[in-house]
């Protein structure tokens, strides 16, 4: 997960004028021994998945003596909790997302995980431990809001859509007034720490996956023309997904394909019948993406026929791209100038083509979701392990920076 600004920022904060904002960033950073230990606390125990009875835990003993209504989820291990401000209003919508990677952690780090082939490799500890924070933050100055606030800590974000189950389980009417905006912030080793990125229209892109299995005859692999051979049909298949992209999408249109997967056979002597591929596809348009699927199936099934073969494919739809809304993201952009320090609100040139599911947040909820950065001390973000790394760390020192822009979120917007 690589992150491009459209300019280098500068590390120390240089605190607001803004009154709304004066102390933020300091009662952040007196937050951050808070901060870090539940950080250090999830990380040492990484979960995955839906059920997090561990993580939903310690995020309930988090926000423990804070006044907040709080739910837990059915389908899975989330929690709301809603702060009611001074003064009625709207509601705003703060989120962050809680579950590990299946990978064996190799950092290095003194707090590494301890469940073997488990890892918050993607850094969503630190998205948790933000968030409650945060909330302890507003908690403390609740009579400046003009509303309320809907802390979203949800499980299954890696591929599960847990953003999908909240939402079908109350998310959004939790707060029982309208949620008008919404914010997430999602950590990365490769942007400058403290400097937080964002951008208007898709900054994520939607991923689904595809699967091919080509059906020929199986034979003996001296006499080829007695068997009808599966494995050029799918080679010739993945030259030709690989070639649509160039002839089938404009070349101002973002679109990633790529096959991961091909295997056929048992032996050297011996043709298979069938041969198996799979692949992801990546855009950031629906009408781009609706082609593309249509273009996947017709090119895997001419081909297959054109060598005498069977192809039955599966296209497995993820999330939909993440969409920020223009007048949001630009908003995030010079609150984190303003508390942080005018280089501290970055603009990304260009998306990424990873995926997100706060996208099903955003289809509903004008918002934005942005990035912190936090290259690790002593190291470029060209040199540091990027996200999903098993040697993947954070600097801590930019958590503060990203508590103080939650909670000027939810204060701007519920001014």
């Amino acid at each position: 997960m690589k992150v491009i600004l459209s300019e280098q920022a500068a590390p120390p904060p240089e605190l607001t004028d803004d009154p709304r904002f004066t102390g933020l960033y300091e009662a952040a950073r007196a937050l951050q021994p808070r901060t870090v230990a539940l950080r250090r606390q999830l990380h040492k125990h990484p979960e995955q998945g839906l059920d997090l009875p561990r993580s939903q835990a310690a995020v309930l003993h988090a926000l423990e003596g804070l006044d907040l209504r709080i739910t837990t989820g059915k389908a899975c291990s989330s929690v709301t909790a809603v702060l009611d401000g001074g003064r009625d209003g709207p509601a705003v919508l703060l989120r962050g997302d809680m579950d590990a990677l299946p990978l064996q952690e190799d950092s290095g780090l003194q707090f590494s995980s301890e469940i073997p082939g488990a890892m918050h490799a993607c850094g969503h500890d630190t998205h948790v431990a933000m968030l409650a924070s945060a909330a302890r933050l507003l908690h403390s100055r609740r009579d400046a809001l003009a509303g309320k606030v809907v802390f979203m800590f949800q499980p299954g974000e890696e591929g599960h859509h847990g953003a999908r189950y909240m939402i079908h389980e109350g998310l959004l009417e939790a707060a029982e007034s309208p949620v008008t905006k919404a914010f997430a912030l999602h950590i990365t080793s490769t942007a400058p720490s403290g400097v937080v990125c964002c951008r208007p229209g898709a900054i994520m892109a939607a991923a689904d996956a595809f699967g091919v299995r080509v059906i020929g005859k199986g034979g003996h692999g001296a006499m080829p023309h007695d068997a009808v051979d599966p494995v050029p049909a799918a080679a010739a298949m993945v030259a030709a997904l690989h070639t649509m992209l160039s002839r089938r999408v404009s070349a101002f249109e973002p679109a990633v394909l790529t096959v991961g997967r091909i295997t056929a056979g048992t032996t050297t002597n011996i043709i298979p019948e069938t041969a198996e591929l799979e692949g992801t596809l990546r855009t950031l348009t629906e009408p781009t993406r609706k082609a593309l699927h249509e273009q996947v199936t017709t090119i895997c099934e001419h081909i297959a026929a054109a060598y005498g073969c069977r192809a039955q494919l599966e296209i497995r739809p993820g999330y939909p791209a993440t969409v920020n809304d223009e007048a949001v993201a630009g908003r995030v952009i010079d609150l984190a100038g303003s508390v942080l320090g005018p280089r501290h609100g970055a603009l990304m040139p260009n998306p990424l083509m990873a995926s997100e599911d706060f996208s099903y947040i955003l289809q509903r909820v004008p918002g934005a979701l942005a990035f912190l950065g936090a290259c690790p001390p002593g190291m470029t973000p060209e040199d540091a392990p990027p996200n999903h790394s098993n040697r993947v760390h954070f600097d801590e020192s930019a958590l503060a920076h990203g508590v103080a822009t939650y909670a000027a979120f939810a204060l701007d917007a519920l001014r």
